[in-house]
């Protein structure tokens, strides 16, 4: 959430930024609702010292043994009045508060402007596409000549953008969810593994509502979301909390299932694990200095795109436009990994710097040895790695002209062989 006195004070800022993002928001209603407030401040204020002057009054003039009744039936009125314009203050900032909630974050100023996907910025490339001697097939091709993927049970056990892992597939998904989390410890993360149902706080935190209410997975009673990302819960670790100077930075890795609506995306990747309800995912989440965050945006990404290079896949990174951006980043680097099945690049980790948006929503700050007051921690988080969407890339650039599946030396001893057939 945006602070409230930066968005009055800047006005003109946040709706170039709301522009830059297209995100369609008229910011009318905060400022009359703003305006309102600082009215009813302003008449409180002087109400709170017409009391302290005749309080003082009354008291002198009891003293002297004269009558104070009007002054005092005034004070009555005074109290009454202050009441009143406190209950309405009150609903007043819940209602500045609930349309800042619906408000995206402001992009950072090295963040490219851009309609759509197609003018976000190609940062880097590492490793180059194979080349082929055969054509190379889809993944669900390979997953159902060798038996590994089943989609046909996976829809009849739950539906449409499900599947069941069999046998070598299953053995897959988990070798990836341990080499990703093995290699994220040995850089000083933190596991956790977090509750994946959480309450409307959870969510509110780190923005999923209510902006995304449509895309989630819910239990009417009691009120609980299933996850569409670790971020949610592991962010919220901190939340309502004030941090030691000397806790931070702070650096959790967490394996988690995810389910998501996929809301809207009818007819897009209807075949295969690209766009799943359910999925596998290990997640980077870190809490930093403010001063820091955009160091630990470039650390985190490149701790993302060492699990592609350990792996031998082909990406690329791209810098998100104002465009393309999540409603809670300020700045956002999608990795994109080679599929040879669909001749295209695809993502297969977002991450995103969100400043001390989230932290604003959660309240979660820390406080500098020395100095008085606190200050809200930058949040940030990453894929490290989809794992299905990982999968997806090994089948398609290790696969063999006889059909079989290479498996990646890095992976092989958590398999348990070199060759999936």
């Amino acid at each position: 959430m945006l602070d409230p006195r930066f968005v009055r004070e800047n006005i003109d800022l946040v709706k170039s930024a709301l522009e830059k993002r297209r995100s369609g928001i008229d910011l009318t209603e905060f400022l009359v609702v703003e305006d309102e407030r600082l009215r009813l401040l302003r008449e409180s204020e002087e109400l709170r010292n017409r009391r302290n002057v005749c309080s003082a009054e009354i008291g002198k003039l009891k003293r002297e043994k004269k009558d104070a009744g009007s002054l005092m039936q005034e004070m009555k009125g005074v109290a009454d009045r202050i009441s009143q314009i406190d209950e309405i203050l009150k609903a007043n900032e819940e209602k500045g508060k609930s349309f800042l909630l619906t408000v995206p974050n402001t992009p950072h100023e090295s963040v490219p402007v851009g309609r759509d996907e197609n003018e976000n910025v190609e940062v880097r490339k590492w490793g180059e596409p194979r080349k082929f001697e055969f054509e190379p097939l889809n993944h669900w091709d390979i997953a159902e000549a060798l038996k590994i993927i089943d989609f046909e049970t996976g829809a009849k056990i739950a539906g449409a953008r499900f599947s069941l892992m069999r046998g070598a597939g299953a053995r897959l998904e988990r070798a990836l969810m341990n080499f990703m989390l093995d290699l994220n410890t040995s850089k000083g993360y933190t596991e956790v593994f977090p509750p994946l149902l959480v309450n409307r706080e959870s969510m509110t935190a780190t923005g999923q509502l209510p902006k995304f209410a449509a895309e989630l997975f819910t239990i009417a009673d009691p009120e609980l979301y299933l996850i569409p990302t670790a971020e949610v819960p592991v962010t919220n670790i901190h939340r309502s909390e004030i941090l030691r100077e000397e806790q931070l930075p702070l650096y959790y890795t967490a394996y988690t299932p995810c389910f998501r609506r996929e809301a809207g995306s009818y007819g897009k990747d209807v075949r295969g694990l690209i766009r799943q309800h359910q999925f596998n995912k290990v997640e980077l989440v870190k809490f930093s200095f403010p001063e820091k965050s955009y160091e630990e945006l470039e650390k985190l990404t490149a701790d993302s795109e060492d699990i592609l290079q350990k792996l031998g896949l082909p990406y690329r990174v791209v810098l998100l436009c104002t465009g393309d951006m999540g409603f809670s980043s300020a700045k956002t680097y999608d990795i994109e990994v080679w599929l040879p099945g669909q001749n295209r690049y695809r993502e297969i980790s977002s991450c995103s710097n969100f400043e001390d948006f989230q932290a604003r929503r959660a309240d979660i700050r820390f406080k500098r040895e020395g100095k008085k007051g606190t200050e809200f921690v930058h949040t940030l988080n990453g894929s490290a790695l989809a794992i299905g969407r990982t999968l997806v890339a090994i089948l398609e650039n290790y696969q063999t002209q006889d059909g079989t599946v290479i498996v990646p030396e890095c992976l092989q001893k958590y398999m348990g062989c070199d060759i999936i057939n």
